[in-house]
């Protein structure tokens, strides 16, 4: 597939696709014409690649799990990483769950300035 094809349907942009063949993250054969050619698992490997950045894990650390993806196989100490990760990224839910409640007390507030707000510090 190109570039193009692949940015299509994994619904990102051609430059993140150049950015994450810069980054080790996505490896593209190059035609003598100098063209990138991904395979078909591409796409799923670029929408992986957007969820674990979403999740908030910088490249390095996608660097490091891609291959575990592809292999099943988790090297020392990545596994205390990611725990951790996902330990940050609870307390980023838990955090969001409270803005939203806050949010919810200015919406009522604002359609009906005589409710209680009920997520009060």
């Amino acid at each position: 597939m190109r570039i193009g094809e692949v940015a299509d349907k994994a619904g990102v942009s051609v430059r993140a696709l150049r950015y994450y063949e810069e980054q080790g993250l996505l490896p593209a054969r190059r035609s003598p014409g100098g063209q990138r050619h991904y395979p078909d698992s591409a796409v799923g490997r670029v929408r992986l690649i957007q969820q674990l950045y979403a999740a908030g894990l910088p490249s390095r650390v996608v660097r490091e799990v891609l291959p575990c993806v592809d292999s099943g196989d988790v090297p020392p100490g990545l596994l205390d990483q990611l725990e951790a990760e996902r330990v940050r990224v609870d307390q980023r839910i838990t955090d969001l769950l409270a803005v939203r409640d806050r949010l919810d007390d200015v919406i009522a507030v604002t359609r009906d300035p005589d409710a209680d707000c009920s997520h009060t510090q």
